[in-house]
C-alpha cells in the first residue's frame, strides 16, 4: 500500500496475522532497503509470536535518494505513515524499529506515534572515526523501552547498556547483521513477547 506524505509517497508492506497481539513496523537504512536479511529475520520472527508486520520504505529511498535528508523532514513523514497504520490496527499495541537510520527514526519518534518500544537494529552509535559525533542522546530520548541489537564489529559503534532497556552485542556481527540474521530474529522475538 502507498502513503502519501508531505514529503512523498512511503511504500508498506503487510504480513498480517489473524488476532496480532501487536503491530511491528520495521524501516530500512539509510543505503538498503525493507529486505535487508535482519529484517526479514525480524520479520519472520515476530510473525510466530503473533505480531503483524509492516515494513515501509521512506519517501526519500521510494524517490531514489541514499541518504534521508534531514530528520525533522524524514520523522514528519514517518509520523504521517504511523498516523495510518494505527488507524488501520486501532487498539493493537504499537512496536516500531528499524535497520541503522531506521533505527534513530525509530527512537526520535517514539513518543510522538505512540509506540510502546522500539527495536533498534545496528544502531549508528557515531559516524564510523568519530565517536565524538554520539547520538546516544536518540536513544536515551525514545521515552519507551528500546531494544538494541548490534554487532561487535560495527564501524559505528556499540551503544552503553545503560543507554536502552537491553543491549545484546553479537560476536562477529558487523553493521549489516547478516552473519547470522536469524539469530538477530530470534533475539528481538524473545524480547517483544516480554514486552505486549
Amino acid at each position: 500500500m502507498r502513503i502519501v506524505t508531505p514529503r512523498g509517497p512511503a511504500l508498506v508492506e503487510v504480513d498480517e496475522v489473524a488476532e496480532p497481539r501487536m503491530l511491528l513496523v520495521l524501516t530500512h537504512g539509510s543505503a538498503g532497503g525493507v529486505d535487508a536479511p535482519d529484517l526479514l529475520a525480524v520479520r519472520d520472527a515476530a510473525l510466530g509470536i503473533g505480531a503483524t508486520v509492516a515494513k515501509v520504505t521512506q519517501p526519500f529511498r521510494l524517490a531514489g535518494a541514499r541518504a534521508p535528508g534531514s530528520a525533522v523532514r524524514q520523522d514528519e513523514a514517518w509520523g504521517v505513515v504511523l498516523e495510518q497504520l494505527r488507524a488501520r490496527w486501532p487498539g493493537v499495541p504499537l512496536v516500531q524499529g528499524g535497520r541503522s537510520n531506521g533505527a534513530r527514526v525509530a527512537c526520535r519518534t517514539a513518543k510522538a506515534v505512540g509506540a510502546s518500544a522500539v527495536v533498534a537494529l545496528a544502531f549508528p552509535l557515531h559516524p564510523p572515526g568519530k565517536p565524538e559525533r554520539s547520538r546516544a542522546d536518540e536513544l536515551r530520548g525514545a521515552g519507551v523501552d528500546v531494544l538494541v541489537v548490534n554487532g561487535d564489529r560495527d564501524p559505528f559503534g556499540v551503544p552503553d547498556p545503560a543507554d536502552a532497556a537491553r543491549l545484546v552485542v553479537l560476536p562477529g556481527e558487523g553493521h549489516d547483521l547478516k552473519k547470522d540474521p536469524a539469530r538477530v530474529g530470534e533475539v528481538v522475538a524473545e524480547w517483544l513477547s516480554r514486552q505486549v
